[in-house]
């Protein structure tokens, strides 16, 4: 299969490495800097040169910002049996263009972002693949996290925005928060640290990513719910009260198996 990659950044650069040996691949990059640790695939610094390519497969590695308007760009260089894929955490516009574009097409989600997954073992990862996309893509992309060991979900775009709220926006939300109150510390403990950690990987990310996913319409719901046992726990603290903390923690732990 020819396979057109857009975005040589980090997740591109994957993808291109783990297809470029099984498919003839071609990566695109507006940025040619970008293209020089391309291995085993054809370099394209211009997307006139896609249309002697004719890939059968396009997967869009572009950040979230860029996403469909790199999708536009690509439309008139490729034929109209060509797929269309992404690997986008954030949806939001793509049902939409996808319903009239004219291609048929797969969208799917790695739930191992470069910040904090290790991209050369991901046995312990998820990946989620839109049901409603065409039957080949998603065959052909089961077949790849297959591969790496994911374990694979398939929901609607609905789903899978209602799923991000939760598995995204509430992490994301409570490490801001950890992140805002930040003071410096000369001796911090494990838990501290760890913590830290967290909140510097987190915003090594891209600010539009993280704004998207934070603008989920599903997120104010989640917030809701942190402020509430925020405002919960704030009241058993305040109160000393030991029984109300003792099962707090016991459904904490509940909650953890």
């Amino acid at each position: 299969m020819k396979i057109l990659i857009m975005g040589a950044g980090k997740m591109g650069s994957f993808f291109s490495d783990l297809l470029s040996f099984d498919h003839e691949v071609a990566v695109y990059d507006p940025s040619p800097e970008k293209l020089r640790f391309a291995y085993h695939a054809l370099r394209f610094e211009s997307l006139d040169e896609v249309d002697a390519f004719n890939p059968d497969l396009v997967i869009n590695a572009a950040t979230v910002k860029y996403t469909i308007d790199a999708f536009k760009a690509v439309l008139p260089h490729i034929s109209p049996n060509c797929i269309l894929s992404d690997i986008a955490s954030v949806k939001t516009g793509l049902p939409e263009f996808y319903a009239n574009c004219g291609h048929p097409f797969v969208s799917t989600h790695p739930m191992f972002g470069p910040t904090f997954a290790s991209l050369s073992n991901l046995a312990n990862e998820n990946a989620i693949i839109i049901s409603e996309g065409d039957c080949l893509g998603k065959v052909f992309f089961k077949d790849i996290y297959n591969r790496l060991g994911l374990h694979i979900e398939e929901y609607t775009f609905e789903e899978h925005d209602l799923t991000i709220a939760y598995s995204l926006s509430v992490p994301f939300a409570s490490t801001l928060v950890f992140a805002s109150i930040m003071k410096h510390q000369d001796a911090p403990g494990t838990t501290f640290k760890r913590h830290m950690n967290i909140a510097k990987g987190l915003m090594s990310e891209d600010d539009f990513l993280l704004s998207e996913i934070l603008f989920n319409p599903n997120t104010p719901e989640q917030l809701d719910r942190i402020t509430d046992q925020l405002t919960l726990l704030k009241e058993i603290v305040a109160a000393r009260d030991s029984e109300a903390m003792k099962a707090y923690l016991e459904r904490v732990r509940e909650n953890l198996k």
